[in-house]
C-alpha cells in the first residue's frame, strides 16, 4: 500500500520554483504551508535511515520497560506525557515554554534536525501529539511519524535493540507559534457569532460526544460539532497507529462534508486525540485553515456561560 511516503512540495518564491523532496503518502497534492513539515514514513525507510547524523528518533512510548526491551536503534524515550500536566487552570495542558524547550535539548534534539516520532500500535495519539508540539514550539527541522508505529515496524522483521544511544544535549531553541491554536476567547467569540463559517470537528467517542458519560463538569459536545471519531482514520484493531490510505480518508471527509474550503478548529478532550487529524488534515491533505483548541472540553465545559449541546452525531 505505502510504498514510498515522499512529498514534492512546490514553493515558488520570486518567481523561482524549488521541487523539494520529503516523505510522505500517495496521491497527494496539497502542500502543507506550515514552517514545520509534517509527513508519514514507512518501517523501512525508519531502517534505512536510522543512523542519518541528522536524525533523532523519538520513541515517544509511556511505559519505560517497553523501551528498554526493544526499541529502533538510535531511539531515545521521552514519553509523550512528559510534555503535558497542570497550569494552575486546566488538569493537562502543555507545560510552559523553558520547560518544553529544556524537554526536547534533553533528548538530543537539535534545530535542524529532522524527527521521527513513534508510539506503540496502541494509539497513534502519543505520535500525532509530539508532532503538533513541535509545530507549536516552532521546530524548524523536519517532522516525520512512522506509520504503524512499532507495531509495524517488529511486524516488518526490521533490526532492534536494547541498547541506549550516546549523544550530546541539543540545542533546540524554542519559537512559539501560537497561530496553529486557538484560545477560550476565540472559541467563545465563534460560538457566540453564529454567523461565523467555522467546522468544528470534535474526534471523541460517540458516547462522550453526546454527553452520555458523566465525565466533565459539564457533558455534551460544542453546538454544530461534527463528530469524526479519531479510529476512523487508521486501520483501527488491525493497528490503532497506521492511517488508512489518503483515498479512504478523503472519502471519508467527503461523506462528513468536510473541504479544504473550510476554516476548521480541531477539538477533543484535552487537545490529544484532535491532533492527529490536525496532522493528516493540515500537512498530509494540505487543507489551509485548520488549528487546535488545546483546552478543548476539559476548558469549555468549566465554562458556565458558554452552550453545551447533547446527543449522537447521526451521521457517524
Amino acid at each position: 500500500m505505502f510504498k514510498q511516503l515522499r512529498i514534492w512540495k512546490i514553493q515558488i518564491v520570486s518567481f523561482i520554483v524549488a521541487a523539494l523532496a520529503v516523505v510522505t503518502l500517495p496521491g497527494l497534492v496539497h502542500p502543507s504551508q506550515a514552517a514545520t513539515t509534517i509527513d508519514f514514513v514507512t518501517p523501512q525507510w525508519v531502517a534505512e535511515h536510522s543512523q542519518d547524523a541528522n536524525l533523532r528518533i523519538l520513541d515517544v512510548r509511556i511505559n519505560p520497560l517497553e523501551y528498554i526491551n526493544a526499541h529502533v536503534p538510535g531511539a531515545v524515550n521521552i514519553a509523550d506525557n512528559t510534555f503535558r500536566g497542570p497550569n494552575g487552570r486546566l488538569p493537562v495542558q502543555f507545560w510552559e515554554q523553558q520547560k518544553i524547550e529544556s524537554l526536547f535539548q534533553d533528548a538530543g534534539v537539535n534545530n535542524n534536525s529532522h524527527l521521527v516520532i513513534y508510539s506503540d500500535g496502541n494509539s497513534i495519539l502519543g505520535s500525532t501529539q509530539v508532532a503538533y508540539l513541535l509545530e507549536r514550539v516552532g521546530h524548524s527541522g523536519q517532522v516525520s511519524i512512522l506509520n504503524g508505529g512499532f507495531k509495524a515496524y517488529r511486524d516488518a522483521n526490521l533490526p532492534v535493540t536494547k541498547e541506549f544511544p550516546q549523544y550530546q544535549r541539543g540545542n533546540f531553541t524554542l519559537r512559539d507559534n501560537s497561530a496553529i491554536r486557538v484560545s477560550l476567547d476565540e472559541v467563545r467569540s465563534i460560538v457566540n457569532n453564529r454567523s461565523a463559517q467555522v467546522t468544528f470537528i470534535d474526534p471523541r467517542p460517540a458516547a462522550l460526544f453526546a454527553g452520555e458519560e458523566n465525565l466533565f463538569i459539564r457533558n455534551g459536545h460544542i453546538p454544530g460539532a461534527k463528530n469524526i471519531p479519531w479510529p476512523t482514520f487508521t486501520l483501527g484493531e488491525d493497528n490503532f497507529h497506521q492511517i488508512k490510505t489518503l483515498d479512504e480518508i478523503r472519502a471519508l471527509l467527503a461523506r462528513r462534508n468536510v473541504t479544504p474550503n473550510d476554516t476548521i478548529i480541531m477539538t477533543c478532550s484535552t487537545g490529544r486525540e484532535a491532533s492527529l487529524q490536525y496532522v493528516v488534515l493540515k500537512h498530509v491533505l494540505g487543507y489551509p485553515n485548520v488549528r487546535l483548541y488545546e483546552g478543548s472540553w476539559t476548558e469549555y465545559s468549566s465554562q458556565p456561560d458558554l452552550p453545551v449541546a447533547t446527543g449522537r452525531d447521526p451521521n457517524v
